[in-house]
């Protein structure tokens, strides 16, 4: 069984730090209110490797935006960023939070200044604290677990399909007992 090493994307103050707004508090009845992301890496074939950035909902579980790059770029986490504003906009009742760890991608001007222009708060984990972040750290052990551990190495493409494919499955079938069996989504519907 190969195990893929979690990706660190701390390189130190590089931006500004936000303070945690969570402190762990993750559960919410509100849909859109309190979203958390990370950033998880994956070996392809061929040393290659693959990125995952999800952006997780709370209220339900759903992945309602991801990101999946052959590097850990800016545009990994920006462009499902701008993809989870736009949900926000026509579907939020109440002011967003976005929780993360303290990865240079969180900390980059381009992410914070988009996440003020558009009234969405900022929170971060405290340094070396994964309990602060836990609740998408379950999620990439739950997926990596169900998809991918013990199965053999494939390219980025064939994996990159298989992730979608299992995000998909994740939102629309998957049940959890916390949903009273119901997937994400026919939770929210």
């Amino acid at each position: 069984m190969r195990k893929s090493r979690k990706y660190n994307s701390y390189k130190g103050n590089v931006g500004k730090v936000a303070k945690n707004r969570l402190s762990r508090r993750f559960n919410t009845h509100v849909p859109l209110q309190k979203l958390v992301t990370d950033i998880t890496e994956f070996k392809c074939l061929n040393e290659e490797k693959l990125y995952l950035n999800p952006i997780l909902d709370r209220y339900n579980g759903e992945i309602i935006a991801y990101g999946i790059r052959k590097r850990p770029t800016l545009d990994l986490v920006m462009e499902p960023l701008h993809e989870t504003i736009e949900i926000i906009r026509n579907h939020a009742i109440y002011r967003t939070t976005i929780h993360s760890d303290q990865g240079w991608h969180y900390q980059h001007n381009q992410w914070v200044k988009t996440l003020k222009k558009n009234n969405v708060f900022q929170s971060m984990s405290r340094k070396a604290t994964c309990a602060d972040n836990a609740v998408m750290e379950n999620f990439f052990g739950v997926l990596k677990q169900e998809m991918y551990y013990g199965e053999k190495l494939v390219t980025f493409e064939d994996l990159r399909s298989r992730i979608e494919e299992y995000i998909h499955w994740y939102n629309h079938e998957r049940s959890k007992e916390k949903l009273d069996g119901l997937s994400p989504v026919e939770y929210r519907t």
